[in-house]
């Protein structure tokens, strides 16, 4: 049987999720009359709210005599610790860019990765429908990112189609229109070379990515390399390390007691597997995501998987609030450690250290959405923690100097509003690249700036250009540290008793600050409500009522109308936190509090902080 393995790289919002529905629905996954829901791929709860695929995920179709396996990877470059060790399993990529929007960010994040490793791109040039769709522009985009990446003379020669996932279909001429993805099928199956194995040779696979069952336990998934493997069998399992043969000391025997193939959206049990093909296994006691299973007489170790360093870093903390353990099922130093050091086993881009505070354990990620997205699911999960602010992870150069982790931002504004962008990012140390039309009345600016200065600052973005800008950003390099940077102009409302809010209360309040509560919200001392107009604190009562009088005048009290209050994210938490507050995170609520709640010991801390200046 011949193979294909490929992955798709996008960024965020550019069709990939879309285009996989319809290339499952054309191969002849589903019945004609089967109902399937949209984004079929993003199975994860979190991925189908947010429209974003976080875990990459793999799945087969047949078109013909031949087998592409298929490999679904996140397009945000904060979950490049996913694309890096999928990228090992495949041979060719398909490579989608928006006909508007053209190569982002995050674009040349992942291509960059894949022609490092010499994988044959195939270009599709997708949503070529839209009113503002520059097919011809974009295609010559692609080719300059593919030069500045220092692609080779067979990438370059890369295919190109034109798309709408959406309806499902592509063609090789921007201005024709099919009425199937047959020609995608074809570039992939011309292009994409086989895999180049050997099947007679001794048993050899890279773990890539794992999986979870409660019935079989840990399951490796990855590409076998060279020869076969069958149920029954007995392999070595090989401890990190260099490549090159390993003693026998060293190895871990085990027995292969499930073997699995993709097949559509399902795995399908088999008896045997052969070099080339993806597969999932079971019976590996303590396999992790790099490490190389073998033939156990020959024990060759294959290169690991390389995943860039996480950028930036949180405390996690046992949740010590007032309001601590009414609602959470785990909230001991115990289970938060467990869970966390558990999260290692398939999250590669993650790093969880423990500190000299039994109850806090550091967490570094790739940035804030990686971060926040491991939050969200362990609230889910029903934890209880605190987490302080962001700070970036700094580096030494090689001469001593002190290195901290830059940006790359690109921003889509209208053009009216490019003066406003500039004159935020100029503060925050940002510098200006590139600036260019985009049509329609759009101008795109590419800046690079530190990381700690767009800490804070996409909600300024949002609310400057009225919610009509589009900013994204990614990882550029390590460079001397940028000097001090201002932090939060704006002060915080600090509730100062415990009780339940009033509107009264609110009411009198919210022509000084922006509110994070409602009527009726529990709260505490030292617990955050709003983000005050000014800089400085100001201590509140929000729980005190009206004087009740035996006057009462007609429509007294239909005077007290409030505003919504400020929905918060843990994005928008993260961001806007300060070095002496914490985000306290639970199954049911996202406060602010201050780390110190007790108000004169605040003060106290402030005017030692003042002195010691």
């Amino acid at each position: 049987m011949e193979l294909r393995n490929i992955a798709i790289i996008a960024h965020v919002d550019h069709g990939k999720t879309t285009l996989v529905d319809k290339m499952l629905r054309q191969a002849g996954v589903f019945r004609d009359n089967q109902e399937v829901q949209e984004r079929v791929m993003d199975s994860n709860p979190l991925e189908r709210e947010r429209g974003i695929t976080i875990l990459s995920k793999n799945t087969a179709v047949r078109w013909g005599d031949v087998k592409i396996n298929i490999v679904d990877t996140p397009g945000h470059a904060d979950f490049g610790g996913e694309v890096e060790r999928i990228l090992r399993m495949v041979d060719g990529v398909l490579l989608l860019v928006d006909a508007v929007e053209g190569p982002m960010p995050q674009t040349r994040f992942v291509t960059r990765k894949a022609l490092e490793l010499g994988q044959m791109p195939v270009v599709v040039i997708n949503k070529v429908d839209r009113d503002a769709a520059r097919p011809e522009e974009v295609h010559d985009e692609v080719l300059e990112l593919f030069m500045e990446l220092e692609a080779s003379d067979r990438q370059l020669d890369a295919p190109f189609l034109y798309a709408s996932g959406l309806d499902g279909w592509a063609s090789t001429d921007p201005h024709e229109r099919t009425d199937s993805l047959t020609p995608l099928f074809e570039a992939i199956l011309e292009h994409v070379p086989a895999p180049s194995t050997d099947e007679e040779g001794p048993f050899q696979m890279l773990v890539s990515t794992l999986d979870h069952s409660t019935y079989v336990g840990r399951i490796g998934i990855g590409r076998v390399e060279r020869g076969s493997v069958s149920v029954g069998e007995n392999v070595s399992l090989l401890p990190f390390g260099q490549p090159g043969p390993v003693p026998e000391g060293e190895a871990r025997r085990a027995r292969v007691t499930k073997l699995f193939s993709f097949q559509g959206l399902e795995r399908v049990e088999v008896e045997r597997a052969v070099a080339g093909d993806i597969v999932a296994l079971s019976g590996i006691e303590g396999v992790e995501i790099g490490q190389t299973l073998t033939h156990p007489e020959h024990r060759d170790r294959v290169r690991g998987i390389k995943v860039e360093e996480p950028t930036l870093s949180v405390d996690f903390t046992v949740n010590n609030s007032p309001f601590a353990g009414l609602v959470g099922k785990f909230v001991t130093t115990r289970q938060l450690r467990d869970r966390l050091f558990r999260e290692l086993e398939r999250n590669v881009a993650l790093r969880v250290e423990d500190t000299e505070q039994p109850d806090t354990f550091s967490v570094s990620g790739r940035g804030e959405l990686h971060l926040s997205i491991l939050m969200e699911t362990m609230r889910r999960e029903g934890y209880e923690f605190q987490v302080s602010r962001p700070r970036v992870i700094e580096k030494a150069g090689e001469d001593g100097t002190r290195l901290e982790p830059y940006e790359e931002v690109l921003v889509d504004v209208p053009d009216g509003l490019v003066g406003t962008v500039m004159e935020r990012l100029g503060p925050r140390r940002g510098e200006l690249q590139e600036m260019k039309p985009s049509g329609n009345g759009i101008t795109r600016l590419r800046f690079r700036i530190p990381a700690r200065g767009l800490f804070g600052y996409r909600s300024e973005f949002l609310t400057d250009t009225r919610g009509e800008g589009i900013l994204n950003h990614h990882f550029l390099e390590y460079a001397p540290h940028a000097g001090p940077i201002q932090g939060r102009k704006r002060g915080v409302l600090v509730a100062d008793r415990e009780g339940e809010a009033v509107a009264y209360s609110l009411f009198n309040l919210q022509e000084r600050a922006t509110l994070f509560i409602a009527p009726g919200t529990s709260v505490y001392t030292g617990m955050i409500v709003g983000e005050h107009v000014r800089p400085g604190d100001l201590d509140v009562n929000v729980t005190k009522g009206k004087k009740l009088t035996n006057m009462r005048a007609a429509g007294s009290d239909e005077n007290i109308k409030l505003e919504p209050p400020r929905e918060l994210t843990l994005e928008l938490a993260l961001e806007f936190i300060d070095d002496d507050e914490l985000i306290e995170v639970t199954p049911d609520a996202i406060r602010l509090r201050k780390k110190e709640l007790d108000a004169n010991r605040r003060k106290k801390a402030q005017k030692a902080m003042a002195a010691g200046r």
